[in-house]
């Protein structure tokens, strides 16, 4: 199990006053939390703690940017991301508190606060980890995939900034906003767009390099922007982290965006033995590249596939250390 320091103990721990504080005769629900602090900013969102005054906690506060505040399309996501992330209540997902309207109107939702290190942080560390640990990490997150799929929904955003691991075992995978979700009748609105590759067309992306960093794990099928795209997107994406895991390179090795776009589409990524210092054990090098094939009717055909051949005894296959 990875190890990391405890949340501070304002955040953590328990206290009789807390617990035992009256509710309020009257509840306003615009005076429910307090204390806001903004962790993070995506490139239409905001995500905040703050403290949930009726149940004494530390949560999680996910809202859109001022300027997208009324886009429509926006809303939209944001509602879909609160509701795919409820619905599926898996323990590897973060869990979702309450969904509403602030002051303004404006739409927001609350989740767990977890504290922990993603994948990407890690894997700046990587010698710092044994490859057993960082594959159970892999195998947590099958696991919801597998749970998602079976509902129904495809996340389509796997990379390692959306796994994060926390300081009590779990692994989480979060980032739901563009998960893809069919109707009763296998039909679903394509309006709700994949990533574009295109910096100046793409507001939604802070940096250039977050462009690299997502493009670098997404299937041939989503930068082609496929209609029918399904769920082995997933495949092909949890496939690219586990190759990053076992080589300490992405597929491309590359860092421009077009050159990282073609070799995905149109190149075979070296296999991780031969870009590894050390020895990588041939069952999971198969299940990495069986991952990656560029057409998704060659792949491992769901993630349930990936997981029983993670689940075997490839650790027979390490080289003791000396």
């Amino acid at each position: 199990m990875l190890n990391f320091p405890q949340p501070p103990k304002s955040y953590s721990h328990v206290f009789l006053e807390d617990t035992d504080r009256p509710l309020a005769e009257k509840l306003n629900p615009n005076m429910r939390y307090a204390m806001f602090s903004t962790i993070a900013t995506g490139g239409k969102s905001l995500i905040k703690t703050c403290k949930d005054l009726h149940l004494s906690r530390i949560v999680c506060y996910k809202t859109l940017r001022p300027e997208f505040a009324k886009d429509e399309i926006e809303q939209r996501r944001l509602l879909r991301e609160a509701r795919v992330s409820a619905m599926l209540q898996h323990p590897n997902t973060v869990p979702t508190y309450e969904l509403g309207r602030d002051r303004a109107g404006n739409y927001y939702f609350t989740m767990k606060l977890v504290h922990g290190y993603t994948l990407r942080e890690i894997l700046d560390f990587r010698e710092r980890y044994d490859l057993t640990q960082l594959v159970d990490v892999i195998v947590q997150i099958c696991h919801a995939l597998e749970y998602a799929h079976s509902h129904g929904v495809a996340h389509r955003d796997i990379k390692p900034e959306n796994i994060l691991v926390g300081p009590y075992g779990e692994v989480l995978l979060l980032d739901w906003g563009l998960a893809k979700v069919w109707n009763a009748d296998g039909s679903t609105n394509a309006e709700v767009a994949q990533i574009d590759l295109d910096p100046a067309a793409n507001p939604s992306m802070t940096s250039r390099g977050a462009l690299q960093g997502t493009a670098s794990y997404m299937s041939p099928e989503q930068i082609q922007r496929n209609p029918n795209i399904d769920a082995r997107t997933d495949v092909y994406s949890i496939g690219a982290v586990l190759y990053e895991i076992l080589c300490g390179s992405t597929t491309s090795g590359l860092d421009k965006i077009e050159q990282i776009v073609n070799a995905t589409l149109n190149e075979e990524p070296p296999k991780p033995s031969t870009l590894s210092a050390t020895h990588i054990p041939a069952l999971l090098e198969y299940a990495c590249m069986q991952c990656l094939q560029k057409d998704p009717d060659k792949r491992l055909g769901s993630i349930s596939e990936l997981l029983r051949l993670l689940q075997e005894e490839w650790q027979a296959d390490l080289v003791p250390p000396e």
